[in-house]
């Protein structure tokens, strides 16, 4: 430990702050060498807690020195409970005698100027004790501030008088200081998903992070007069295993949080990927490589963080008996002959070794906290037997066919099955029964596209899939609703949800693996040969429906039929579709948008038709024309328009126009397109929502090498989120393509004048054939500079033989489809259609081209060519471009 030189006297001195300053500044230093040596991080943060003692104190000796019997300087927060790291708030109370004087204000006013100039900037509440206790029967925050004071220097008698008035009865009454303390948790919780796993942590205020601990405290020093945390054993709330446990936890937590604002010189609490790195090596946490070291220190955090909210469970069960207790009379009189009894709340076993002597009821008591919605949870007791004699659950125990069946009426329950799934894991039961799903527990993914562990995921998906199927969540998906309720056997696809990542990390196909692993469970559970496949073929195609949707052009006849005979039924495509929307929507809720629903939904769509047309008779390209000319043609006629205006309109348009637009859209591109002259093009038309979920963008005018380019780029300056390009260009040199939009935000264009500048932009580009713009406006995204990828071009074969199909995989650079636009205009590649897929910040996108003639390239020396030309154009330090979101 440090000993600090006493500098009250500096208080008064000319330059006096500076020197404190200097003193502060080398004194945080050597507290970090001792942190790098492994020193105590509780005992490095009472240091710097008295550090800043020792300068509060003399300044108030010196600046309150004729006043100090009418004002009391006291220490708050984490400052009053001496946790001070070194980016920590420094919350300081000035409590008064009475109403502030001339003399008082005076020296606060030099008191607090003082102290920002010796870099300090404490937080400084000035207040009487009746402002105190007014204040804190207003706001619950200020009295938990107030739990947890220090008296520093000053009139210790006011001190005291605080104190004991605020532990006054009608001071928030205990039912309504409880109350409010968990509502406050709940708000938090869902801040950050109601999940601890997410990639970037809050290590103090997300779920099982110092707040939770925190709010422990508070309560069990306000309603039950218990002093956190030794005395936690002696009431019998922890074993000393469990409090052992728990400190050695906080410790974990306290050490990762030291290091976090070391290194960013700040009070930073977000574990984000910036430092995860930096903070893994320094902590000790090594690897062959850089993903190693941080998959090493973050599954550590996870495994943590999990530890705590067991135990955080066990802690507020005492709370929660004692101001929440469901009626147990019947209840107990029905568990009484199962072995359990309720008690204040928690279902409790009535003998001990209940699950040495009865293993299967390891599953049975959550089948029986499912029927029993009102309970409160599984007691502490039985808590610690549960866990203590999960090593029961073997391969006798999952062959045995009543454990198995216990399993499945878990997942078949009408209620409670996320909550006994997430508590399953929580307590280690759910990777005891599924060895592979040990596997995955605290298992993260760096792929911006998750954000949760894969557990957390994989949770996240039954959890989506539940809410399908409770009419008080219909209206988040009111179609999904309604498809769900056509599902026979719910359980399968809870079933395919658990096991549709259960392979990753495996170094293997996981979908491949996972449906090997799903198939084997379902028939040591006596699933019936068809719900067998149903959840294996789930497993292995859980990506199918997302990939065609997002990199298939879905207008096309063709691609329906294949997709279609890949399902090959309505029922298979129901549970695919769910599955689908339940994973996408529990990866990452800001990827999931209006945009991802309508596209999926359409092809749910058009496949259901032709499933129920039936695959022996799909639609041919040259009916679905004709029939899109027809319905097309009358609608314009009945709006007035001629045919022979209609078919001018048309002399430019080919057979792929109408076979990739719909009708709707061809009638609002024809009106516009009828009242114009080829003196006014280029056109440019804008439709601020669609069907789909987004704007639409129009372009209608002579073709020319740059016309992509220039447009794709102009939008990207703009700042708008490029969902998907259509490409039409004739025979005789004219292109109609179309691009729909979000605002980078993720929301529709919602201004006229934003529409009105957007088309403005565009029109002035393809006229002067210059952007104009030398930089985006498009946010730069931090998460991306951690996940490079580099740009894969590969050649695929268009199954109708029309087109040489480029994949382009990359990080979703800002103007990255200028770029390719650019590098098709030097090859004199035409396009005909490009696939805009954008996961995260990685781009999977994939375009339709053809030599200048419009036939397919086959000359592999050029594609090779056109290969490298793109990766180089991808480059980042070649461009200086910025990734974006």
């Amino acid at each position: 430990m440090l000993t600090t030189r006493v500098i009250r006297h500096w208080s008064g001195q000319k330059h006096a702050a500076e020197r404190v300053k200097r003193w502060l500044n080398w004194h945080g230093k050597q507290l970090a060498l001792l942190f790098d040596r492994q020193a105590p991080v509780g005992d490095l943060l009472v240091a710097r807690s008295e550090a800043v003692d020792t300068v509060l104190k003399g300044a108030f000796q010196h600046f309150f020195q004729s006043c100090a019997h009418q004002v009391t300087l006291v220490a708050v927060g984490g400052y009053g409970r001496k946790e001070l790291f070194p980016g920590s708030d420094i919350d300081c109370l000035l409590l008064l005698n009475g109403p502030i004087d001339a003399r008082q204000q005076a020296a606060l006013t030099a008191f607090g100027s003082w102290l920002w100039d010796t870099g300090l900037k404490p937080s400084l509440s000035v207040r009487t004790v009746v402002e105190c206790l007014d204040a804190a029967q207003q706001d619950q925050t200020i009295m938990t501030s107030l739990l947890e004071t220090r008296c520093l220097e000053g009139h210790q008698e006011t001190f005291q008088h605080l104190a004991v008035a605020l532990s006054a009865p009608h001071i928030w009454p205990q039912q309504a200081y409880f109350d409010v303390k968990l509502q406050e948790q709940l708000l938090r919780y869902r801040k950050f998903h109601d999940t601890a796993y997410n990639l970037e942590p809050n290590l103090k205020e997300g779920p099982g992070g110092l707040r939770d601990l925190q709010m422990i405290a508070w309560l069990y020093c306000r309603l039950l007069q218990v002093e956190p945390w030794q005395a936690f054993i002696s009431a019998g709330y922890l074993t000393e295993d469990e409090l052992d446990s728990l400190l050695a936890a906080r410790l974990a937590l306290w050490r990762i949080r030291y290091a976090l604002h070391l290194k960013t010189g700040r009070g930073e609490d977000r574990l984000l990927f910036d430092h995860q790195y930096d903070l893994a090596r320094q902590l000790g946490f090594d690897g062959d490589n850089a993903n190693l070291c941080v998959e090493r220190f973050m599954r550590f955090y996870y495994r943590t963080v999990m530890g705590l909210e067991l135990l955080q469970e066990i802690l507020m069960q005492p709370l929660k008996a004692r101001f929440s207790v469901p009626d147990s009379d019947q209840i107990n009189a029905e568990l009484a002959s199962k072995g359990y009894v309720l008690e204040l709340g928690y279902l409790e076993v009535r003998e001990a070794n209940h699950f040495r002597r009865n293993p299967q009821a390891l599953l049975e008591i959550f089948l029986l906290l499912q029927g029993y919605p009102g309970v409160n949870g599984i007691g502490a007791n039985t808590l610690r037997q549960l866990r203590r004699d999960c090593v029961l659950i073997d391969d006798a125990f999952r062959e045995d066919r009543q454990n198995q069946q216990l399993f499945l009426q878990i997942l078949r329950q009408p209620r409670g099955v996320t909550k006994a799934l997430r508590q399953m894991n929580r307590y280690g039961v759910l990777a005891a029964y599924l060895p592979r799903f040990a596997q995955i527990v605290a298992l993260t993914q760096y792929d911006l596209f998750h954000i949760y562990t894969v557990d957390a995921h994989t949770l996240f998906v039954v959890r989506n899939l539940r809410r399908f199927a409770l009419a008080e969540y219909r209206d988040e998906s009111a179609y999904c609703h309604d498809i769900f309720r056509l599902i026979p056997k719910p359980e399968l696809l809870y079933i395919a949800a658990l096991f549709h990542d259960i392979a990753k990390g495996m170094g293997v196909d996981h979908s491949q693996e996972g449906a090997f692993m799903c198939a084997e469970f379902c028939r040591r559970h006596g699933l019936s040969r068809h719900d067998t496949e149903l959840a294996a073929w789930l497993v292995k195609h859980h990506l199918l429906m997302s990939m065609t949707a997002q990199r298939k052009d879905i207008s096309d006849p063709e691609i329906i039929h294949d997709f279609a005979a890949q399902v090959g039924s309505i029922e298979y495509l129901h549970h695919l579709y769910l599955l689908t929307v339940a994973d996408i929507r529990g990866t990452n809720p800001e990827l999931w948008n209006s945009w991802k629903d309508a596209l999926l939904r359409d092809l749910y769509e058009v496949s259901h038709s032709a499933l129920h047309r039936g695959l022996k008779n799909p639609v041919t390209t040259h009916k679905r024309i004709a029939e899109t000319k027809t319905e097309a043609m009358l609608e314009l006629l009945r709006l007035g328009l001629s045919e022979t205006a209609i078919l001018e309109a048309w002399r430019h348009a080919s057979d792929d126009y109408f076979l990739r637009y719909q009708a709707e859209e061809i009638t609002w591109h024809t009106l516009a397109i009828a009242a114009s002259s080829e003196q006014e093009l280029p056109l440019v038309l804008l439709r601020p929502h669609t069907q789909r979920g987004s704007a639409e963008i129009f372009i209608y005018t002579r073709n020319g090498e740059s016309v992509f380019s220039l447009s794709t780029a102009t939008l990207d300056q703009l700042g708008l989120t490029i969902l998907d390009a259509r490409i039409v260009t004739t025979q005789d040199n004219y292109v109609l393509n179309s691009f729909h939009v979000l605002e980078q935000s993720g929301e529709m264009i919602g201004d006229l004048h934003r529409e009105i500048h957007i088309c403005s932009a565009l029109k002035k580009t393809l006229e002067t054939l210059d952007s104009g713009l030398d930089t985006n406006i498009a946010r730069q995204s931090r998460q991306a500079r951690h996940f490079p990828i580099p740009a894969v071009v590969s050649f695929h074969d268009d199954p109708r033989h029309r087109y040489t199909l480029l994949e382009l995989i990359t990080t979703d650079y800002a103007g990255l489809l200028s770029k390719v636009g650019r590098v098709f205009g030097q090859f004199g590649v035409r396009l005909h259609e490009a696939k805009i897929t954008t996961i995260g910040s990685r781009a999977e996108d994939v375009f339709a081209i053809t030599d200048p003639a419009g036939q397919r390239i086959e000359d592999q020396i050029l594609l090779d060519a056109l290969a490298r030309a793109l990766e180089h154009a991808m480059l980042p330090e070649k461009t200086g471009d910025t990734k974006v979101d």
